[in-house]
């Protein structure tokens, strides 16, 4: 259907004229329609979300980390193993990099994991790797209190934004609506699946504002559950994750600097993590090395750009989370840049999708013509985060 990148097709998703849907890449699955939007449209949408007001779209959740980190049962050569992930028994920087969690939001650079470890006096020799008697006469506490008392200026954060949601459902704005109901001819999906899918969040990035790269969706693992779903999992389970299938991204102004969408690994032969980072390049930084990136997309007023976060199963449903579709906005030089999100949510687990569609429908028959679940879509990504 989508033969090769720069493949061209016309759609009809209003009714009086035809949008054209062209191919970026094919790992991931990665599309642009110009003038999905309207000029006015963009508009109405930043005036709706200052109207509204937004946040920062992230804090430091400096006790919940170490709470977590304090659970998380490891003897410190289980941990040493966990970052080995060549297994030789050294811990090399980009070892370290790519657990990008262990920054607590923070951003780790070469230049701070090692000036962390001069801190915490964990690297005597300077070398910028840790062999297992280095990191065994290591004190975690002394980690947690560097991370701690180490102030994080915002250019330093995982996603330096700020956000807020606007809703699509029954009775929105009749332009959300609208948007809504064209999102839905674009990803030929269910009406079920579109209508009960997250509100549309809107992102400011500031002059100086960016976010490293990251890939929307969760992997879902037996102990990990969607948050969309978890309203009907009788099942308790230690992990929650934002099940997106896919991404649709709305570019709401022309950025006068920087602000690409940048898709890093778009289109590799092949896909391998620590090959992310190598020769002090950090690929996943948008700050510093957007300009690597294999494919750069332009902020373009009303341009729509959408993709699938999931691989296919083999029988119609979500497989894997599709590794290419690691994404990041590249730093923001001069201006600002507005965008807008939707996402598609749709759980891994076909009988929990189904379930959960019942279960709206069933409250929309009880609730009459107020009925749309708000309460499970506002209220539930109120807080939502995106995986790191």
């Amino acid at each position: 259907l989508f033969p090769q990148v720069g493949h061209e097709r016309k759609v009809q998703l209003v009714a009086d004229r035809d949008h054209l849907i062209r191919t970026l890449s094919l790992k991931p699955l990665l599309f642009e329609t110009p003038g999905f939007l309207t000029d006015e449209e963009c508009r109405l949408i930043i005036h709706l979300a200052q109207m509204k007001g937004l946040q920062r779209s992230q804090i430091l959740p400096t006790e919940e980390y170490e709470e977590a980190m304090g659970t998380m049962q490891l003897s410190q050569l289980d941990l040493f193993r966990l970052l080995d992930q060549n297994r030789d028994g050294r811990l090399q920087l980009r070892e370290v990099l790519a657990q990008t969690r262990l920054g607590n939001g923070r951003w780790m650079t070469p230049e701070s994991i090692q000036e962390m470890y001069s801190a915490i006096k964990a690297d005597p020799d300077g070398d910028g790797v840790l062999s297992l008697q280095e990191f065994s006469s290591m004190d975690l506490r002394d980690f947690h209190k560097y991370m701690r008392s180490h102030k994080v200026e915002t250019s330093e954060l995982v996603r330096n934004s700020h956000h807020t949601w606007l809703y699509q459902g029954e009775g929105a704005h009749h332009v959300m609506r609208a948007i809504r109901q064209r999102v839905l001819r674009l990803t030929r999906l269910s009406p079920e699946i579109v209508e009960l899918s997250e509100p549309l969040q809107v992102v400011r990035y500031g002059e100086g504002g960016h976010y490293h790269a990251h890939v929307d969706s969760g992997p879902v693992y037996p102990e990990t559950i969607c948050s969309h779903t978890k309203v009907v999992a009788n099942e308790s389970v230690p992990f929650e994750t934002s099940c997106r299938y896919m991404t649709v991204l709305f570019y709401l102004n022309n950025v006068t600097g920087g602000g690409e969408t940048v898709f890093p690994v778009a289109d590799n032969r092949t896909y391998d993590e620590m090959s992310l980072i190598q020769g002090g390049v950090d690929l996943r930084d948008t700050r510093r090395h957007c300009d690597k990136g294999n494919l750069r997309v332009q902020p373009q007023q009303g341009t729509a750009v959408f993709w699938y976060n999931y691989l296919p199963d083999g029988q119609g449903w979500v497989g894997d989370v599709d590794e290419y579709s690691l994404h990041g906005g590249c730093l923001v030089t001069r201006g600002t840049k507005w965008i807008a999100n939707n996402w598609i949510n749709v759980d891994p687990s076909r009988a929990r999708q189904a379930l959960y569609q019942q279960e709206m429908a069933r409250l929309a028959r009880e609730g009459g013509a107020d009925s749309q679940p708000e309460w499970a879509l506002d209220r539930a990504y109120g807080d939502a985060r995106v995986e790191l």
